[in-house]
């Protein structure tokens, strides 16, 4: 449950970003911040050209189909088809995935069993710096403004040094806000239910599985996870706006 503080934050953060974002337009007006046919918000400014999301998540080398994807149509006097419980794997591979609103720039993945800390993540971030010199020519010498969670290896010490030596900007993230990352919201969801009911023997077949998935996703796709923080931070402010302020 968010705190008078956790909204707070939240309110904040989505102003002023939302305020960058308007500074880079020229436009005074929120609401009109490159909003599109349809009433959806569209990002054309420096601070969206820049930006880089990224999150890490589980991937199970079995992952059972949900509920609501194993439904089926059936005519009330249909037989009923018994099924079987089918439990997730335990056997599992951590994905860190960083992504803009072209498509993704890297997958990265960990060996069965190992998770995410503080230096490996930094190993990631000299990873994606040399996917961003070779997917996004120019990319780097524009300024590189990251976008994830607060999580301890993102917010450690020895990160931010990374960060601070070659000069990218973190984005603002308020703490407990998956609405406001675009990988938990957007990104997860649709790979976990592709995922669904599928087995895999070995690691690598997961992993080819990951990296076809994500190849063959529209544009479209992405640039609507980016673009959608826009309507997300407002969405943020005027929910929680006035009683912040009061």
């Amino acid at each position: 449950m968010l705190t008078e503080d956790h909204k707070l934050q939240r309110v904040e953060i989505s102003q002023r970003l939302l305020q960058r974002c308007q500074q880079d337009n020229g436009d005074e007006d929120t609401t009109r911040i490159g909003e599109g046919p349809g009433g959806d918000f569209q990002a054309n400014n420096n601070l969206f050209d820049n930006l880089i999301t990224g999150d890490e998540t589980w991937v199970h080398l079995n992952t059972p189909e949900t509920k609501r994807d194993s439904m089926t149509w059936k005519h009330p006097s249909s037989p009923v088809t018994k099924k079987f419980k089918v439990q997730r794997s335990a056997a599992k591979v951590m994905a860190t995935v960083f992504w803009d609103a072209k498509g993704v720039i890297l997958l990265d993945i960990l060996p069965q069993g190992q998770c995410i800390n503080a230096a490996r993540y930094c190993s990631t971030l000299d990873r994606l710096k040399e996917a961003i010199r070779r997917k996004r020519p120019g990319f780097l010498r524009r300024g590189v403004v990251p976008q994830y969670d607060n999580a301890t290896p993102h917010s450690a010490n020895v990160t931010q040094q990374w960060l601070q030596r070659y000069g990218w900007e973190i984005l603002p993230h308020p703490a407990h806000s998956p609405d406001l990352a675009p990988s938990d919201f957007h990104l997860f969801g649709p790979l976990k239910r592709h995922l669904g009911g599928m087995a895999f023997e070995i690691e690598d077949d997961l992993i080819s599985e990951l990296r076809n998935w994500f190849d063959n996703l529209d544009v479209d796709f992405f640039r609507v996870g980016i673009n959608s923080l826009l309507s997300r931070w407002q969405k943020c402010i005027d929910l929680y706006g006035d009683n912040v302020e009061k």
